[in-house]
């Protein structure tokens, strides 16, 4: 699914409008039973509906609503903030029919002075003051609003967006100033402002409703960030010729693991295999050699000369593709073999965890990485790579997105919504995984798994998009059977075969 920016909405919604042809308060009032629908999913007709209207279309939508619901018998109370005098086109029609409809409770037109109604927990609040055309933060007595509908018990629905938060950047939003809505009924496509963790306070649930806007200008239409699902992901799969023996499938090497952390080497060397790499070589401290063996039969073990720590670089001219960094710990000697590792390995890498650590506790290595090059940071060690502590998600995604363009890497930032940037400045989110994956361990699952796409044979951003579905669908799995609380990252790793197999059928 395509994120696309509000100005692209708009030149989707007048597209829609030209090319259908519809006329826009049709197409206003298709939008309108959508929402409509999704809402009496959810409420009875017993339920009294207060609808805050705004000057807009997002006004106009909550009106079209308010209108369809008081026709299904709901009790349905209207107010229309017309502060300007200013009110769109398509909001002004919507006005005159909620007017003409005897079946609405009260209609009230705000210009001046405003006296709230009461909204206790009974009440379900709709919200369609502002939608995502809104590009400043909300002030004076629309701020006031907001706050009294977030201090009242009511349930709230908010059409499109939350009233108050902007669709892209709110860095410098006021957050008090925003709905914090129970549901967003959001239209067509997700907004960017969703993808990010500190604006799901405001979101609650969130729909998606399709409203049929023009297909043909979707498909045509480039857009920066994107949303990966499934039928993105089926036709990068490659499969497996009946013929093949373990050298087509490709040798991997692990580099990861200091003395007490033996644990990181296993799961990113037992993911390596069980996504399908034909050979899988563990480098590690010697200390680890009997849980290497043990925990990983499978895999070959190549032991540092250090007792505890990785301590020179690996000739990895034999090798498909190499993972570095969980584990590793950041001695210096391993800082030198980490930095000569990237520098003599010819092969795709991915660099995680302690590699990324040490690389922001040496900042002028950044100019000195290879191109190509995968890191897969959680936000703090992102953060230590940039070298600021980012004020929000937005700042962060974009200095990732900058990073990536400015070294040519490819930059997998984890969290709910894991972002793929491209040296090309384009985004993928993922749309798999849960929160029960945020446990010790999970992160190296994901190295793992990267490092063995890459040893079969996929390309960087090919080994990361399917790396990152596969993992939160892997995820999922795990979860559906064992719950959040108890999945640990080992789960993941059992639940591989199953999440290839959903994809495979």
């Amino acid at each position: 699914m395509k994120i696309f920016t509000s100005t692209q909405i708009r030149e989707l919604d007048r597209y829609t409008i030209e090319h259908e042809p519809i006329r826009s308060i049709d197409l206003m009032e298709r939008a309108a039973k959508a929402l409509t629908r999704a809402i009496t999913e959810i409420w009875t007709n017993r339920t009294p509906v207060v609808v805050f209207a705004g000057p807009g279309n997002n006004g106009g939508d909550a009106m079209a609503v308010a209108r369809l619901l008081a026709e299904m018998d709901y009790k349905v109370s209207v107010y229309l903030f017309n502060i300007s005098g200013k009110l769109s086109e398509d909001c002004i029609t919507n006005r005159q029919r909620v007017k003409e409809t005897k079946r609405i409770k009260e209609f009230v037109e705000v210009s001046t002075q405003f006296d709230p109604p009461t909204l206790d927990a009974e009440t379900l609040v709709i919200d369609g003051l502002f939608g995502s055309g809104l590009h400043k933060p909300l002030a004076g007595g629309f701020a006031s609003l907001v706050k009294y509908i977030n201090s009242s018990p009511a349930k709230v629905v908010s059409i499109d967006v939350p009233s108050g938060l902007m669709p892209e950047d709110n860095t410098y939003n006021i957050q008090a100033n925003i709905i914090h809505a129970d549901i967003t009924l959001t239209l067509q496509h997700k907004k960017l402002a969703f993808m990010f963790a500190d604006n799901q306070q405001f979101i609650g649930q969130l729909k998606v409703l399709d409203i049929r806007l023009s297909q043909e200008y979707i498909s045509k239409t480039e857009a920066q960030y994107t949303v990966v699902e499934e039928n993105d992901i089926r036709p990068l799969l490659m499969g497996r010729h009946p013929f093949v023996h373990k050298g087509d499938m490709g040798n991997a090497l692990i580099i990861a693991g200091s003395y007490g952390m033996a644990g990181a080497a296993v799961l990113a060397t037992r993911a390596c295999l069980r996504t399908g790499a034909g050979k899988v070589t563990a480098h590690t401290p010697r200390k680890n050699y009997n849980i290497m063996q043990i925990a990983v039969p499978e895999a070959i073990m190549q032991m540092d000369h250090e007792e505890t720590y990785f301590s020179e670089a690996v000739d990895a001219e034999d090798f498909d593709a190499v993972g570095i960094g969980p584990g590793i710990g950041q001695q210096e000697n391993t800082a030198i073999a980490l930095i000569s590792q990237l520098r003599r390995s010819q092969c795709p890498i991915v660099a995680d965890a302690d590699a990324l650590n040490i690389l922001a506790s040496h900042r002028a290595w950044m100019q000195q990485l290879p191109k190509g090059l995968i890191m897969t940071p959680h936000p703090k060690e992102f953060d230590r790579i940039a070298g600021t502590r980012c004020n929000g998600e937005y700042e962060r995604l974009s200095k990732a997105q900058e990073l990536a363009q400015s070294t040519q890497t490819y930059i997998v930032l984890k969290g709910h919504y894991t972002a793929l940037c491209l040296p090309n400045g384009k985004v993928f989110f993922n749309s798999t995984g849960n929160a029960g994956m945020a446990t010790a361990g999970s992160g190296d699952v994901l190295t793992g798994i990267i490092t063995g796409l890459l040893v079969r044979g996929y390309k960087q951003s090919d080994a990361c998009l399917l790396g990152m579905y596969l993992h939160g669908l892997a995820g999922d799995m795990a979860a559906k059977e064992k719950g959040e609380e108890s999945l640990i990252a080992s789960d993941i790793i059992d639940f591989l075969p199953k999440a290839f197999k959903k994809l495979n059928d």
